[in-house]
């Protein structure tokens, strides 16, 4: 293995280090990451680091690398082997060592893979601090030594804090799961046949090509499958799950797909009369239908920007009982250690029906109605998106729109919102749009395509 002197930063994103594997990160790649982590974690008076990995074909070969720069630098190893990126966080928990790397892609094509780090109990890495991280790195400073490498199994553990957490109701659902052939493959069925309910599992095989769709819950075409299986079983509800199993996507009887911030209106209902705390966090993409909601229900909604590594610490540090963001990350800390899992969101999800006779879609009654388009995503170099979101930003002082700019901009009226952001995953900007009418949806999709075709020219 070889130390790289040159690094490509455009794989140092906003969340994590991410790029294509055999191409922007190889073996010699990884082995720098961990000689480099290893030294970088010394800084802070760090000495061990865990580590997984998801079931990505390329996952194996960076996971051994990586743990050989680890060990090399001085560092001690804690190695999980492969784990869902939930199990992982539990790991961090179980065994008092918040330091450490999870090697994934998440929800990104199958060619892709990654790293998300994290230093202390704040969390994965982000931002300047991932910037701080490269600039150590091709610095190339590295720490030398032996580090002890120590092999644990938390399978058993991880199962037993789901059946102490949950307690489920007389109705017995019928049920169908979609690991999408992603890590949560390796643990998902038996996980939810610990629960009195008829499960069925479709594409529920560990494969890294992901062979039947695209590992992303949160975007409907992916669950075409999942909803022709719940259609044929006549099933309550359909469940997937993402690569690395940190996020949900929901289907109901009815065949509806259920976004995130309703899947959260359906918690805080729950939850709401049940906590001393009644503040939630959702981020800046998510519907008013949510805040609306929360308003309604006698709570206080939180919005805060997009982004994981973002809205998890936010929940943590202010102690709230429930958040989420629309990309299917949500965070219990009701009676969950607060990290995400979408297999713990699909049980919670399964626990309120099992004590009620409504559907999914009956849950839901009651909501405020929106429009609102998918996330529409427009190509743009990294030096330049951010460049036009601050174009549209001026645009919306000169028209005295209303309008917060904790994340990209998000331009408010009484009855309708555009987002436009710069994604901290790649090359693009990212718009939304929602309103009370599909006339008005459309008026102010037109209004704002046309202003970022304009600037990104």
């Amino acid at each position: 293995m070889e130390i790289l002197k040159e690094l490509d930063k455009s794989v140092f994103r906003g969340y994590d280090i991410r790029g294509v594997a055999g191409k922007d990160l190889d073996a010699n790649f990884a082995y720098t990451i961990g000689k480099s982590f290893g030294s970088y974690l010394k800084k802070f008076g760090k000495d061990t680091c865990l580590v997984g990995h998801d079931n990505r074909i390329s996952s194996d070969e960076l996971y051994n690398a990586l743990i050989k720069g680890l060990l090399e630098s001085g560092t001690d190893v804690i190695s999980l082997g492969l784990v869902t990126t939930p199990m992982y966080y539990y790991a961090a928990i179980k065994y008092n060592n918040p330091s450490g790397i999870m090697v994934t892609a998440s929800h990104n094509p199958k060619d892709d893979n990654g790293f998300k780090m994290a230093i202390d109990e704040s969390g994965n890495i982000k931002g300047k601090e991932i910037e701080d991280f490269y600039y150590f790195t091709t610095a190339g400073n590295f720490t030398e030594g032996e580090g002890h490498l120590r092999e644990e199994n938390i399978r058993e553990d991880y199962l037993k804090l789901f059946k102490e957490n949950l307690h489920f109701g007389d109705r017995r659902l019928k049920v169908v799961i979609d690991p999408g052939n992603g890590t949560t493959s390796i643990i998902a069925e038996e996980l939810y046949k610990m629960f009195p309910i008829d499960l069925i599992t479709i594409n529920g095989e560990s494969d890294g090509t992901f062979p039947n769709h695209h590992p992303d819950p949160c975007v409907e075409e992916n669950l075409d499958q999942l909803k022709a299986k719940v259609k044929e079983e006549g099933a309550d509800v359909g469940l997937a799950f993402d690569g690395d199993g940190d996020r949900l996507g929901v289907v109901s009887s009815n065949l509806n797909f259920i976004p995130t911030d309703q899947y959260m209106i359906i918690i805080i209902r729950d939850i709401i009369n049940k906590v001393s705390k009644k503040e939630f966090l959702y981020d800046i993409k998510c519907s008013k239908a949510l805040e609306d909601e929360i308003e309604k229900l006698g709570g206080k909604g939180i919005c805060f920007r997009t982004g994981n590594s973002y809205t998890k610490t936010k929940v943590r540090d202010d102690d709230l009982p429930f958040g989420g963001e629309l990309s299917g990350h949500v965070y219990f800390r009701d009676r969950w250690p607060g990290f995400d899992s979408g297999l713990y969101a699909g049980l919670r999800l399964l626990e309120i029906l099992s004590k009620t006779d409504k559907t999914v879609d009956e849950l839901l009654e009651g909501m405020e109605k929106y429009y609102s388009t998918e996330e529409i995503k427009f190509a743009s170099p990294d030096d330049k998106k951010f460049n036009v979101v601050e174009r549209i930003k001026e645009y919306a002082e000169e028209k005295n729109y209303k309008y917060l700019d904790i994340d990209g901009v998000k331009v408010l009226y009484p009855d309708a919102f555009a987002l436009v952001r710069a994604s901290n995953t790649g090359p693009n900007i990212t718009a939304r749009f929602e309103a009370k009418t599909k006339e008005r949806l459309e008026e102010l999709e037109k209004e704002f395509t046309d202003l970022i075709n304009k600037y990104n020219n």
